[in-house]
């Protein structure tokens, strides 16, 4: 198992301990990505809110939240193709900022490129950055032929980590055509904020910033091949992921790359996303804040 397919099964575990997934819906995914009822049954069995009460557990049931960061003023993103790895066609969200100051690739969680993401895509161009989301399903016909969220994660847990980063870099490829001579940032969320890291460890010099939400950290990795400047993006009450905080933070010492480290207070994995049920508008309001200020400083 992957340090990604590894990554969803605990975040299948800890929706169930959080009480989001029912265990029967719980086992079914868990089946989906190839587990064994019997060790699904005592991972689940084993699992629990990481020592918090249950009423720690963020909820937005009930409350009117407000506007989204960057919503008032983001650009419809449009659906294009592009050329990808071995001649591979690429699916993705294109939106355009009308002057743009830089890039971003934008890359999805767990459950391919919805319509959430393609609105952090139209967030960015409204702030003047031109944005790129890849769909990392792709080869699979794209995330809009899956009716199930749970068969397109179960779809993404099986593609080889190289190719997910093959996939990435020749979506920064095609920001460079679409953007001549603007630096390039990346955004991801979850598990895609684990293949932020990816990219930076696997050495992608052409990252000028990089703004990882929340994502696991890789086992040992080294960011000496980047350049990028990475304001690494945590939540208070998500502690399974900020676990792999230490490692990151050392790693960046290591290559000496410029960094900064946000951790949300009061808030819990996936706090960004304002169509989950762990949606926090204050922590995302400040986090936009913060990422839009990072790209104003290096990307331009």
């Amino acid at each position: 198992m992957t340090p990604l397919q590894r990554y969803i099964v605990e975040e299948i575990a800890a929706d169930h301990a959080d009480g989001l997934l029912t265990r029967r819906e719980a086992l079914r995914r868990l089946g989906l990505l190839g587990v064994g009822t019997t060790t699904a049954a005592t991972l689940l069995a084993g699992c629990s809110n990481d020592g918090r009460p249950a009423d720690q557990v963020p909820s937005t049931s009930g409350s009117a939240a407000p506007t989204p960061p960057g919503m008032s003023t983001a650009v419809p993103a449009t659906t294009v193709t592009f050329s990808g790895p071995d001649g591979r066609e690429l699916q993705g969200a294109w939106a355009a900022a009308a002057r743009p100051r830089g890039t971003v690739l934008v890359i999805h969680e767990n459950k391919g490129l919805t319509d959430h993401i393609r609105s952090v895509a139209g967030r960015f161009a409204g702030a003047g950055y031109s944005a790129l989301a890849v769909d990392l399903l792709s080869e699979a016909g794209g995330t809009a032929t899956f009716t199930d969220p749970a068969a397109a994660t179960a779809a993404l847990s099986k593609i080889p980590q190289d190719q997910l980063v093959a996939d990435l870099r020749a979506g920064i490829d095609e920001l460079e055509r679409r953007a001549p001579g603007k630096k390039i940032g990346a955004t991801g969320f979850c598990f895609g904020g684990g293949l932020v890291w990816l990219l930076l460890t696997s050495g992608t010099p052409k990252l000028a910033a990089a703004t990882p939400f929340y994502g696991p950290f890789p086992d040992d990795g080294d960011l000496s091949g980047s350049k990028a400047a990475v304001l690494a993006v945590y939540a208070a009450l998500d502690a399974r992921i900020d676990a792999s905080r230490p490692g990151a933070e050392a790693a960046l010492h290591r290559a000496d790359l410029p960094f900064e480290v946000f951790v949300a207070p009061d808030a819990d994995h996936a706090f960004f996303n304002d169509t989950g049920p762990r949606y926090n508008p204050t922590a995302a309001n400040e986090a936009w804040r913060r990422v839009v200020d990072w790209y104003a400083a290096w990307l331009g």
